[in-house]
């Protein structure tokens, strides 16, 4: 039987979490030249994230274990809230790699765990065998039954509002290089077997710059159960501008598997952020929920603190914190890239 013929669903990012899951980042090709930086602001993330829940972290071997302790006790990291585990792994970007926790409160297996395929967007960033089995790792640690789908998929490519429906992207989803033996129809209906939903809403585009082919957690996240930050670009002469129009548009179409229309809110873009005549992809949408805090990317721009304001108006419970993404971006990622959630049950 599939998770949701049991009953188990995905929750949403703003439900209560036990933990957040990290994998340490060691892969110097992901930050060329620049690696070091960015462990100080990965540091800062973390002791946030401890604030209001646990914090469990991959590492290759003991070794990257007391290198991390070292980094985090730096920055006055609470380590009695962190815990490692020995689980090798080619990269940090644990959203797409991590476990997808399911849940179900009315049974005696109240948690599952679903580990999809991984291929590294779409073949690449080779080797990706050490990422692709993290999932299954967590589940034996754990005692956690595991489903297997078959099929890649990446946490960062859906969205989710808790109640039945997910938000997606026909740029990464439908492309070639993920599933080309299935249809839209197809890959649906592993999402409702498998995440537990029952609606499912597509945009078209993603960001410049995003080497995952158009990631939803770049462009619209859910807030709450009906509203969804979007983020628009206001300069008309940049490349991001019609994208992020035609999403708006279409999500201006768009209802809630109960019927209602989505709340719409617009986030601005930052500044482009280019390193060695790349553009990043830098978005405040890459937040973070966490049980205390919204951890939010910021890019040493004006726009950093209108995109602060306009989250906290939002998450009325929670500290909307900013936290310098500058370098971080230039691994083609931030801070939900990095994280993956465990829900409390």
């Amino acid at each position: 039987m599939t998770p949701k013929e049991l009953g188990y669903f995905f929750p949403a990012e703003f439900h209560k979490h036990r933990a957040t899951w990290l994998s340490w980042p060691h892969k110097e090709a992901s930050w060329p030249g620049k690696i070091n930086t960015i462990y100080a602001p990965y540091a800062q993330f973390i002791k946030e994230l401890t604030k209001g829940e646990r914090v469990c972290i991959n590492v290759v071997n003991e070794e990257m274990k007391q290198f991390a302790s070292n980094i985090l006790a730096k920055q006055q990291v609470d380590l009695s809230k962190v815990d490692f585990f020995l689980h090798p792994t080619n990269d940090a970007w644990c959203r797409d790699h991590g476990p997808a926790f399911l849940i179900n409160p009315n049974t005696a297996q109240k948690k599952v765990i679903v580990d999809w395929g991984f291929n590294a967007w779409g073949d690449k960033y080779p080797p990706y065998d050490l990422d692709d089995v993290i999932p299954t790792k967590i589940g034996k640690h754990f005692d956690i039954p595991v489903f297997h789908p078959g099929i890649v998929m990446e946490g960062g490519s859906v969205e989710f509002n808790g109640k039945g429906t997910i938000l997606t992207s026909t740029c990464c989803l439908l492309n070639e290089n993920r599933n080309p033996h299935l249809n839209q129809h197809q890959i649906e209906q592993y999402l409702v077997d498998f995440y537990g939903v029952d609606h499912i809403l597509w945009v078209d585009e993603g960001i410049v710059g995003d080497d995952t082919d158009g990631h939803i957690d770049d462009t619209v996240r859910f807030v709450n159960e009906d509203t969804v930050v979007t983020v628009v670009e206001e300069d008309r002469n940049d490349e991001n501008y019609q994208l992020l129009q035609d999403n708006l548009k279409q999500l201006k179409t768009m209802r809630l598997e109960n019927g209602k229309q989505l709340n719409i809110v617009e986030l601005p873009m930052p500044d482009a952020v280019v390193y060695e005549d790349t553009r990043l992809p830098a978005s405040y949408a890459n937040f973070y929920i966490a049980n205390k805090s919204v951890i939010v990317p910021t890019y040493r721009c004006k726009n950093d603190e209108v995109a602060l304001d306009i989250l906290q108006q939002y998450f009325p419970d929670r500290e909307v914190v900013g936290i310098d993404s500058t370098d971080i971006i230039w691994g083609l990622g931030s801070f939900h890239c990095l994280s993956q959630q465990e829900p409390l049950i």
